[in-house]
């Protein structure tokens, strides 16, 4: 064994229901991970515009109970907005940049805060910016978050009593980072509980949309162990297809294998009765030669025919469920050359009316049998004229069109009191019109083998014989 071979052995595809939990889990994890990821810039971001948004009502406190003396001094009137602006190092804190200096709060002595001093904003400018390195009271690094406005001071009135300040509001980023930390905690753990449950539920889903799937693989198994004739109807209308395709091909099979032993087991039968006639002429010894090799020459032409006939049977039962279209024009027009040539004494015409592109769905040598007996039959009878059919039958659901076949002649016609016994096997129409009596037989039984149906009547054109024959559209 070869390492490919070995490797075809050892691997095999994923089955339907691994294929489709793994795209279904694939595209799982990367919808609530892209949730996930989505809602932390969410919260990232609003918890962001809070902070500035609480900072800037900070500094608008501070600038309504804010003075400057007459040296340029800061003087607060107030008490300040939250008491942690006058504990040092508590995180919260405040710088007022005038010209020439800056003003702390209280809690901004000891840390090391970004340097303001050339900071001054314009009026009405805002800014808010970070996380920004800080060194702590304790001498740790940090990070803070700083918002910052820019106003003016209008003094006693005069415009030369003006000045700009800028006032800056910061806050330890640790507060921010905790609320982030302990959202995307909450966020992942409940998106994985979330993610454990769909799983749960896809996986149930994925087991009971598959169960009419794992039911059609459980009948077939048993049509193959024979403990099934056919597959049931009752399935999804998405299996339908497949099970009907099925059933067709059982039953086809079983045709075909019933057909060919009665075909093996009418030869045997046949050839008994002219085998038995020739034994009993060699053993009897009262012939003479000459009657003797007459005789075997007459049952000898039987034998033939008989083989002649079994074969021409079994080659029409060889249908095909699935098979190419073949064109009906074509194959027509080849038969109809042929029997004028033999029929050319009488003059009979053959004329079409033939839809085009219309197709037989089957095998060709079944056409040509089926076109050929019938065409052969209507220029035996035909006065002048014949006529041939042929238009498809549409079928709705995706189905493969069906077919009319009818064949007309301006002979006698077939009354229909005789219909029956013509279509027997053996039995011509007319005793002395020359032929075997066995082409509208094989006619029927191809015509069986595509579940189709053959009508005998008179012809409301011509006036006399129309076969026609219509075969069912495919699944």
């Amino acid at each position: 064994m070869t390492g490919r071979q070995w490797l075809l052995k050892r691997w095999r595809p994923r089955s339907l229901q691994a294929r489709q939990l793994l795209a279904a889990s694939v595209g799982l994890v990367a919808f609530l991970a892209l949730a996930g990821y989505a809602l932390d810039a969410a919260f990232g971001q609003t918890a962001r515009d809070n902070l500035s948004e609480r900072l800037k009502n900070y500094a608008t406190a501070y600038a309504g109970g804010i003075d400057f003396t007459r040296d340029g001094s800061l003087y607060i009137r107030e008490q300040p907005p939250d008491p942690r602006f006058d504990v040092p190092g508590s995180g919260l804190y405040l710088q007022v940049v005038m010209p020439g200096h800056v003003a702390n709060s209280m809690s901004a002595e000891g840390p090391m805060l970004p340097d303001v001093s050339e900071r001054t904003l314009k009026p009405r400018e805002e800014v808010f910016e970070g996380p920004l390195p800080i060194t702590q009271i304790d001498g740790t690094p940090g990070e803070v978050y700083r918002y910052g406005i820019g106003l003016v001071w209008g003094g006693d009135g005069a415009p030369e009593s003006e000045f700009p300040y800028t006032i800056y509001v910061l806050e330890d980023s640790r507060a921010l980072g905790m609320q982030l930390r302990s959202f995307r905690a909450a966020v992942w753990f409940w998106l994985g509980v979330t993610g454990l449950i769909l799983l749960l539920l896809q996986t149930l889903v994925l087991q009971w949309s598959l169960r009419p799937l794992k039911r059609v693989i459980n009948e077939l198994t048993r049509v193959q162990r024979g403990e099934r004739e056919r597959m049931s109807e009752l399935h999804p209308r998405e299996l339908e297809p497949l099970t009907e395709s099925i059933n067709a091909f059982i039953e086809s099979e079983r045709e075909n294998l019933e057909r060919q032993r009665n075909t093996l087991a009418d030869l045997a039968h046949s050839l008994k009765t002219p085998l038995a006639v020739l034994r009993t002429q060699l053993e009897s010894g009262n012939s003479s030669d000459g009657e003797l090799r007459e005789e075997v020459g007459v049952q000898l032409q039987r034998m033939n025919n008989l083989v002649s006939y079994q074969l021409a049977r079994a080659a029409s039962s060889g249908h095909k469920l699935f098979s190419a279209p073949v064109p009906i024009e074509t194959t027509a027009e080849e038969i109809v050359r042929g029997l004028e040539k033999v029929y050319a004494a009488k003059g009979v015409l053959c004329e079409f009316e033939v839809t085009p592109g219309v197709n037989f769905y089957g095998e060709p040598g079944d056409l040509q049998e089926l076109l050929g007996n019938l065409l052969e039959n209507a220029f035996k009878w035909a006065n002048r004229r014949v006529l041939l059919t042929a238009r498809p039958i549409t079928a709705g659901n995706g189905k493969r069109a069906g077919l009319m076949l009818a064949v007309d002649d301006d002979g006698p016609g077939i009354a229909e009191d005789n219909i029956a016994k013509v279509l027997q096997r053996g039995v011509r129409g007319d005793e002395r019109v020359q032929g075997h009596g066995i082409g509208l037989s094989i006619v029927q039984d191809l015509i069986k083998a595509y579940r189709g149906e053959l009508q005998v009547k008179r012809s409301e054109e011509l006036g006399g014989a129309r076969f026609e024959v219509t075969l069912p559209p495919g699944i």
